[in-house]
């Protein structure tokens, strides 16, 4: 039984490798052509670097090991996020705004959804160094293009603050194990459970939490938003970031809501997510996570996004393998028959030598064969399967 992987582990085969090599590429131009630039980190790295800041609510879902030459606890990144981040702060320092992107792998120790790989390969940007709206904007934007791009565009964004839960949390006097239970509620739509959580909670606070999950749909909701929940300043800051972002994008499908608080143990702005029919889950998440790199000496307002390229390249458009050219062997390296594959190679065409006594390959739809005439020239000629 050695050939059977872990539980939630996949090879991927010559058709998906294709096609996630093909968007990968796509991608990390589109970054490219935005001022992205391309940063790897390490697969493993010291654990406290790690969970460090947004990589808290990572702690589960981490593999760790022991460094034999150090001693010190190490992890398996689950999320490349707070690697970057750590670029950012301390190793390349730069003033002013900085926007980097990356892809590779991840591993988790459990799958996020039944039918998830723990082997994600997660693709993203990040935008430091800039604390307006205007830093969200372009994140979003970039998203939507990225999704349009790869042959999988978003057919909903929707967008949330967490600020608005946090204001009424605050305003509320909530012990922190009451804020996080009332925030798994939330997040988990169990109106019930949170109805009986809230009894205890002081009007006008109590409304306005139970209130939270009603408050979804078109930029509308941002007005009912205003008129239904107490004057708030911070809540009302978060609500004009909102209407900015909606007034500044109008090509694209966003929805509002605001009990979407993936992520609130991190992010403290502007989140958001991206869906598609037939997909049960969020295609891509990003948002505000200000204050990354202050563990690494050197506090940055950040915001960003990041996917599922795995998962992204099954819902975008299948990526046929390339036809090719079935070729003899070429034992002479300056033979004219090697030559002429090294043109057609040059050229663009994939080329498939055919070793002595093999037939050719399946993907092969023209042969290169050399004329009847004794002239010593190879010339290409279709394969008539009939």
């Amino acid at each position: 039984m050695n050939w059977l992987l872990p539980d939630y582990l996949a090879d991927a085969l010559p058709q998906e490798a294709a096609q996630v090599e093909r968007l990968r590429r796509r991608a990390l131009d589109l970054f490219a052509g935005h001022g992205y630039e391309l940063v790897m980190p390490p697969l493993v790295e010291h654990l406290d670097s790690l969970l460090t800041g947004s990589g808290q609510d990572l702690t589960l879902r981490t593999f760790k090991l022991v460094d034999q030459l150090s001693g010190r606890t190490l992890g398996v990144r689950a999320d490349i996020t707070p690697q970057v981040a750590r670029i950012d702060a301390h190793l390349l320092n730069r003033d002013g705004v900085v926007r980097l992107c990356y892809c590779d792998s991840v591993l988790h120790t459990l799958p996020a959804a039944q039918s998830a790989n723990r082997e994600p390969i997660q693709l993203g940007a990040e935008l430091y160094g800039h604390a307006g709206v205007e830093a969200d904007l372009e994140t979003i934007r970039l998203l939507a293009a990225t999704l349009g791009d790869l042959g999988a565009p978003a057919e909903r964004i929707d967008i949330g603050h967490v600020g608005v839960f946090a204001a009424l949390a605050d305003a509320a006097g909530l012990a922190d194990a009451d804020e996080a239970a009332l925030l798994q509620l939330l997040q988990q739509k169990d109106l019930p459970s949170l109805r009986c959580a809230c009894a205890g909670i002081a009007e006008p606070w109590r409304s306005a939490l139970l209130r939270l999950p009603e408050l979804y749909g078109d930029v509308a909701i941002l007005d009912r938003a205003e008129r239904e929940l107490p004057a708030l300043p911070a809540l009302a800051a978060a609500l004009d970031a909102l209407r900015r972002l909606s007034a500044a994008m109008p090509e694209l499908p966003l929805s509002f809501d605001l009990a979407d608080l993936h992520g609130y143990n991190y992010h403290n702005g502007v989140v958001f997510a991206a869906y598609r029919r037939g997909y049960a889950g969020a295609i891509a998440r990003g948002g505000r996570y200000d204050g990354a790199g202050a563990a690494f000496g050197r506090a940055r307002p950040a915001t960003g996004f990041s996917l599922d390229l795995r998962e992204l390249a099954r819902l975008a458009a299948p990526t046929a393998l390339s036809a090719a050219v079935a070729a003899p062997f070429a034992e002479a390296s300056g033979s004219a028959l090697a030559q002429a594959i090294t043109a057609l190679r040059a050229a663009g065409a994939v080329v498939i030598e055919q070793l002595p006594g093999s037939p050719a390959d399946s993907r092969c739809d023209r042969r290169l064969s050399e004329r009847a005439d004794g002239s010593g020239q190879w010339i290409i000629e279709t394969i008539n399967r009939d």
